[in-house]
């Protein structure tokens, strides 16, 4: 709530806001998304449980304050470890992309002076254009921020601001859908033990989960209307193992064994 800077809480916070049935693909909308408890919470509580030290958030929002929030705790718990033990930059930071300066301004303004002051928000603009990933259309953003980020928040572009098309086709129609590839092309510097989460957009997960090439675990929480992606493959070395060990525990192995047996 502090974090928000909202003055109440809904009563029922863990229950789901249902949106107008329109909201998400009319392009004339210009009223942020009410801020939803349920979501935000496990937002919060994900990044304290695995240790998560870089963030790459794709649409600004609520979300920046909560990551933001999570990621300075971390900081103040484990900065020490992480400096003197693992090899890693850009170390509790959150870098989100988007591509209205509105919004940007907008998140800018409500986020907490603090975090901006130690370098833990980080706002990137970039518009968005229409591309292909493997001959299937998709949008990219024209600039992303050169980080390796062990956690991913997919909240974003929207389907309706992308410049061009592929031979007549884009996203930009009520009957289409948001379609994002930005991570698809950077997977392969991904680190083992990264966590991808889509918000909503069950058909821009659905094609994540077709063109992704590693070793990634799926699951999909329908009463949450969450994706969650985690890249289950053996550390790339002792780095990388550390990281693993400290931030994931023993379970992170588990789930690898598990998943390379099914």
């Amino acid at each position: 709530q502090k974090i928000l800077g909202q003055d109440e809480i809904p009563q029922e916070p863990q229950k789901k806001i249902f949106k107008n049935i329109n909201a998400s693909v009319d392009p004339t909308n210009q009223i942020p998304y009410s801020a939803e408890f349920d979501d935000l919470s496990r937002l919060h509580f994900l990044v304290r449980k695995r240790k998560v030290s870089t963030i790459l958030e794709f649409g600004v929002g609520k979300s920046t304050s909560i990551f933001a929030d999570a990621l300075l705790k971390n900081k103040n718990n484990f900065n020490e470890y992480f400096v003197n033990n693992l090899r890693k930059k850009n170390l509790f930071e959150i870098h989100s992309i988007d591509n209205y300066k509105k919004w940007i301004d907008e998140c800018l303004n409500n986020v907490s002076s603090k975090f901006i002051e130690q370098g833990v928000v980080n706002m990137h603009f970039s518009s968005l254009i229409t591309g292909e990933f493997l001959g299937r259309v998709c949008t990219y953003y024209e600039q992303l921020p050169n980080i390796s980020p062990d956690l991913i928040y997919l909240d974003g572009p929207d389907q309706f601001s992308a410049k061009g098309d592929i031979r007549g086709i884009s996203t930009r129609h009520q009957d289409r859908f948001p379609m994002s590839a930005d991570i698809l092309s950077f997977e392969h510097f991904l680190h083992p033990g990264t966590l991808i989460i889509v918000d909503g957009r069950t058909a821009n997960a659905r094609f994540l989960r077709t063109n992704l090439q590693r070793r990634w675990s799926y699951y999909y929480s329908e009463n949450w209307d969450q994706h969650f992606f985690e890249l289950l493959e053996k550390p790339l070395g002792k780095y990388n193992k550390s990281m693993i060990d400290y931030c994931l525990g023993q379970e992170f192995y588990q789930r690898l064994d598990f998943h390379q047996n099914c």
